[in-house]
């Protein structure tokens, strides 16, 4: 059982910090919604921006000015929150792998070993609540950029949703924070 529920939490957490790297490195954060001419579709991301032609599909990127440049309060706190998430679900992966009863590293002493599975249960913890915060906190700022715009009546024009790198952040660090819960409380 106890094997078998390790191999599990690893899977989810190497899918998890996948899904993490893949957020933190696309580009569509935020993605026009309500473009009614339908001639171009917009993505913004942590660290460009891309607009696709949708009548031949070509896209072009924009590259934010510097990575140190003034940017807003939603784009630096959401890269520092899943850079920090992405090297510590790496870490816990590492820590993981060593710790798994399939492995013969410190195969001698099982004591170690199960220390080395709650131990990553801890890091991918701290990594999935990280990467969560990231991406409801990106989440959260554009609603609210949105609703403000809404309740002051200015015409917007083009309308953002939530992207697919957005979702896919909240789904990584969920499925970290599942991969954490299976190894610091159900493994004996």
């Amino acid at each position: 059982m106890s094997a078998a529920l390790q191999v599990t939490a690893f899977g989810l957490a190497l899918l998890s910090t996948l899904f993490l790297l893949l957020a933190t490195c696309t580009d569509c954060w935020m993605v026009n919604a309500d473009d009614s001419l339908e001639v171009s579709h917009k993505c913004r991301g942590l660290w460009r921006e891309c607009v696709t032609n949708m009548q031949d599909g070509v896209r072009t990127c924009d590259q934010y000015d510097s990575i140190l440049a003034d940017h807003p309060v939603k784009i630096v706190v959401t890269r520092t929150l899943m850079i920090t998430a992405d090297l510590l679900s790496g870490l816990a992966l590492a820590t993981l792998i060593l710790g798994l009863d399939c492995i013969t590293f410190f195969k001698e002493d099982p004591g170690v070993k199960l220390k080395m599975c709650y131990g990553a249960g801890a890091i991918l913890g701290t990594g999935s609540i990280l990467g969560l915060t990231g991406s409801v906190w990106y989440a959260v700022d554009v609603y609210v950029e949105r609703a403000m715009l809404v309740s002051h009546n200015i015409f917007l024009g083009v309308h953002y949703d939530f992207g697919w790198s957005c979702w896919l952040g909240m789904a990584g660090s969920t499925g970290c924070f599942v991969a954490s819960v299976l190894l610091t409380c159900c493994l004996y």
